[in-house]
């Protein structure tokens, strides 16, 4: 009876794994994370047709990793639990450990344009007290709105280069985004530093923030 039980309960623990065992799920995962999102603009952010985008959010309904509401014409969705961003973080610390792929794709995409050790969450958070810190947000503005880091500048990272001069001069910048993975901030702390900016980027990016229960604020 014990045996029948534990196999009953892998098996549909198993169904959250295939729901997430997915790329483009796991994508859709992480620009949820970001706020809610209709199935238009993910597929736009994904590059999928709205009728594949709707296919993975579907599967990740069934297994309760998501939530949709209708508005009008739109079905928007978003997380159900914030504990999804753990999920997510738990599964990319894995693959950094094991997968050579995934060593490999860090070392040679992501660290080639910037090796340098990132700031933790805690000692910008210290910073940002003191004041002696810019903090840049290089997400588009609806996901800045959505949520962002205290007195963050909001500066696209298509935006950067002509808006350089809305900086503070003679203070270090750091950078931030999606999460750990978002080439944006990449990019951005990269562009920085090109043009004599002390720039750093966030060890991890705004979901982990919020998720730690640090400060955060909305825009209108």
């Amino acid at each position: 009876m014990s045996s029948q039980f534990k196999r009953e309960m892998f098996d549909h623990l198993a169904r959250i794994g295939k729901a997430v065992g997915q790329g483009h799920r796991l994508e859709i995962l992480e620009f949820l994370a970001q706020g809610e999102r209709s199935v238009d603009v993910l597929a736009q952010l994904t590059g999928l047709s709205v009728a594949n985008t709707s296919k993975h959010l579907q599967q990740l309904r069934q297994v309760g990793l998501v939530q949709a509401r209708k508005e009008g014409l739109y079905v928007h969705y978003r997380l159900s639990d914030p504990e999804i961003i753990t999920l997510l973080g738990v599964i990319r610390r894995l693959s950094e450990r094991h997968l050579a792929e995934v060593e490999d794709l860090v070392r040679n995409y992501l660290l080639a344009k910037d090796a340098l050790e990132p700031i933790a969450r805690e000692r910008l958070l210290e910073r940002m007290r003191e004041g002696t810190v810019t903090v840049l947000d290089v997400r588009p503005h609806e996901e800045y709105a959505a949520g962002h880091l205290p007195k963050s500048f909001n500066i696209p990272l298509r935006e950067l280069e002509r808006r350089l001069h809305e900086l503070p001069e003679g203070r270090e910048v750091v950078a931030y985004c999606r999460g750990a993975y978002c080439v944006l901030s990449f990019e951005a702390v990269a562009r920085l530093r090109q043009h004599g900016f002390i720039a750093h980027r966030l060890e991890e990016g705004f979901p982990e923030w919020q998720l730690a229960k640090l400060p955060v604020e909305q825009s209108e």
